[in-house]
């Protein structure tokens, strides 16, 4: 898996790029065994509606584009979609909307990925420039920056570190089936965490990588969304 690994980063660098596309993203995520919806990318809205169909509804719809960083934030995250009509409005209103934020933006297509209920955390790393790589746990989904309940750790963590991490949050009980949700398995979010933290050990040119979310459900955690940047 360290190979398919490198090569994806290796091809990145070789084009002079630092941001992995989505697609790239989710296969260092596939080729390092951790869990992900399932997704399927297409070219256009009739490409959409097919590859929704194959999944089956409901889904959500992201758009790809390297010019668009903040994709909730320009309209270009369309969640809970039931039917092929409700997929063509929510492709209009985003096209519509990125072209709003970002004029310029080259897009390359869209994402179609199975929506996956449950609760909503982030695993991410960074590069401080004083403490070396750090790596993130939190409650995540959209309102990450408004609570801002995340808690860090130095490069590499054990078993012992990443519990105490899960210790730290703030919203913990949301972690033990809190109104309705699913209860968070914590050995598998132990074994989560310290597998990104090993992947950043053995890839240190991963500069940042933001996972966020991953959905605890009642089946497991599942990555939904990925971004790596390189050094």
């Amino acid at each position: 898996m360290s190979a398919e690994i490198a090569k994806i980063l290796e091809n990145c660098t070789s084009e002079g790029r630092k941001v992995l596309t989505y697609e790239e993203s989710r296969k260092v995520m596939k080729y390092a065994d951790f869990p992900l919806n399932k997704m399927s990318v297409a070219k256009n809205l009739e490409d959409c509606i097919t590859k929704a169909n194959e999944i089956g509804y409901p889904v959500a719809l992201k758009v790809v584009s390297g010019d668009v960083l903040h994709k909730s934030d320009s309209g270009g995250v369309k969640i809970n979609l039931n039917s092929d009509e409700e997929l063509r409005k929510a492709h209009k209103d985003m096209f519509d909307s990125i072209k709003a934020f970002y004029p310029s933006a080259e897009i390359n297509g869209f994402s179609i990925e199975e929506m996956v209920e449950g609760v909503e955390l982030l695993i991410g790393t960074n590069t401080d420039e004083q403490f070396g790589k750090m790596i993130a746990l939190g409650i995540g989904g959209i309102f990450v920056e408004v609570y801002k309940d995340v808690v860090f750790r130095l490069i590499p963590v054990n078993k012992e570190d990443v519990l105490e991490m899960i210790n730290e949050i703030h919203g913990k009980k949301m972690l033990d089936g809190y109104r309705g949700k699913p209860k968070v398995d914590k050995s598998e979010l132990v074994s989560f965490v310290l597998g990104v933290s090993n992947l950043i050990e053995s890839f240190p040119q991963i500069k940042e990588m933001d996972l966020n979310p991953v959905v605890a459900t009642s089946d497991g955690l599942k990555a939904i969304d990925a971004r790596i940047i390189l050094e």
